[in-house]
């Protein structure tokens, strides 16, 4: 599959799982919901590995960078972010998450060296910029006190997790770590990570049968967790970190149209003007900066 297929699938899935999230937060502790997710996903993945025939056999070391990723990538980061949404809103919450491209360029130069292209942050934030116009009423009417420092702490703090993530895959992938079975063995180390925090925090096993959360379970843990991080994780390895978390600052706008569709959300002009910053930030993102501008100039002129 080309990277503009699994773009658009990683865009689209994850667009439409901030609405699916919204089932999974009532009676069922957000601790266990992650829980259930990962688990599932992993245990979907495992049997397809053993189907298959793929290894799943590796050096305790590789067990460990596995269990970091899912530990960052699959566990504690959902977590924070699932306790966020009880102090501020989704849209808000977007905003924050978009952050990740930018954590991943400076965590890419930390961690793995690479340069930090200019093009890229100035794409990123022309995009964050574009968000924040589409979610600007949302961000007016935040709460400022404690409940909303509580939310926006948590929010960023999963982020960064999300984004170590990133970066721990990318080392994965580089040290020649098949994708298919780290995700099938980081999911079900995620999850296993969850059950034991929530039973040492004195949680007791629950789980809701209606339709709804059953529904969006099976959502989340098939499409949001396999088929999604499945795309996204080989964009990681093949675009690098920062450019492939762009994804992140597109995928709040599908989110937003499904909110128009189920939710009676309205578009506004400032939320027009922020989705065509996001587009544009989108295509100078996986445009090099040379075509782009070998494109820009074969357009006729006056």
């Amino acid at each position: 599959m080309n990277n503009l297929l699994l773009y658009a699938a990683t865009v689209l899935i994850w667009g439409s799982t901030w609405h699916a999230i919204t089932y999974q937060l009532g009676e069922v502790d957000p601790l266990l919901s992650v829980a259930y997710r990962f688990a599932l996903a992993s245990l979907v993945l495992l049997g397809y590995c053993m189907v298959v025939g793929r290894s799943l056999r590796f050096t305790p070391r590789a067990h460990l960078f596995i269990f970091l990723q899912g530990l960052s990538l699959f566990g504690m980061n959902y977590w924070l972010i699932y306790l966020a949404t009880r102090h501020l809103t989704s849209g808000l919450i977007a905003v924050v998450f978009s952050t990740v491209m930018l954590m991943n360029s400076v965590n890419g130069r930390i961690f793995l060296g690479n340069p930090v292209r200019r093009h890229v942050v100035v794409a990123g934030l022309i995009g964050l910029a574009g968000i924040v116009l589409v979610f600007w009423p949302e961000v007016q009417g935040a709460r400022l006190g404690r409940e909303g420092i509580a939310g926006f702490v948590l929010a960023m703090a999963g982020t960064y997790l999300a984004s170590l993530g990133n970066i721990l895959s990318v080392r994965n992938q580089l040290d020649a770590l098949p994708i298919l079975q780290t995700n099938a063995l980081g999911m079900g180390y995620g999850a296993l990570l969850m059950l034991v925090i929530a039973l040492g925090g004195g949680k007791l096993p629950g789980f809701d049968w209606t339709l709804p959360y059953m529904g969006s379970l099976l959502y989340l843990s098939l499409f949001g967790s396999i088929v999604a991080f499945g795309c996204y994780l080989t964009l990681l390895g093949r675009m690098g970190a920062d450019r492939a978390a762009y994804a992140s600052l597109l995928f709040p706008v599908v989110a937003l149209q499904l909110s128009v569709w189920f939710e009676g959300y309205h578009w506004t002009t400032p939320g027009l003007v922020g989705l065509g910053m996001v587009v544009f930030g989108n295509l100078m993102i996986l445009v090099p900066p040379v075509q782009l501008k070998r494109a820009l100039s074969r357009l006729p002129s006056r």
